[in-house]
């Protein structure tokens, strides 16, 4: 292995540490499930750090690295629904988004053309809240943290920014697809 594919390592390692942050959340073990998460969370740090400050980018860790952060997001999201400490309709709401984006992009690309999407600084802000309240929802049932009130303002604070996330990367997109349509039909 060379030290270029190591970005890559760190992307595959938060991939594999979904299970165990899921695993440990079911099982009531929520301090375990804190330090996972929060090691997953710095292994996103360090491999985009380390893949941009000595230009270490590569196809795989350009899929490795989203994917990654999606799965811990969304096993997450999924988790803290199932045992009740986040409500149904917002967990809904954020897969509903994420589902909407991916089908939305392979239809483009497939459709349209080949996708290169830049995030919304709409989207970074809802990531952003979205990591923020695992966190805070994972502190309080670990007993670190009782702010019930600060924890439901988030989760509607969440709920607005996907809704705009989504809504925003669709309208982009559309008209995006929509100028594009007759000249990719003109082409074949």
């Amino acid at each position: 292995m060379n030290l270029r594919q190591l970005p890559n390592l760190i992307s595959l390692l938060r991939i594999l540490l979904v299970v165990p942050v899921v695993w440990s959340l079911l099982e009531g073990a929520y301090t375990t499930a804190l330090i996972l998460f929060l090691i997953a969370g710095l292994s996103d740090g360090l491999d985009g750090y380390l893949a941009r400050r000595y230009q270490w980018i590569t196809r795989l860790g350009g899929f490795l690295d989203p994917l990654g952060d999606k799965l811990l997001m969304v096993c997450g999201y999924l988790t803290l629904g199932w045992i009740g400490a986040l409500p149904p309709w917002l967990v809904a709401t954020v897969i509903a988004r994420d589902v909407i984006i991916i089908f939305g992009t392979l239809a483009y690309r497939w459709l349209i053309a080949n996708v290169t999407a830049q995030p919304l600084l709409i989207s970074k802000l809802n990531t952003g809240l979205q990591i923020g309240l695992v966190l805070l929802v994972i502190l309080s049932l670990a007993g670190w943290l009782d702010l019930p009130v600060l924890i439901n303002g988030l989760i509607y604070l969440v709920f607005v920014t996907t809704i705009m996330s989504g809504v925003s990367y669709m309208t982009l997109w559309g008209y995006r697809a929509w100028q594009q349509w007759p000249t990719r039909r003109r082409r074949t």
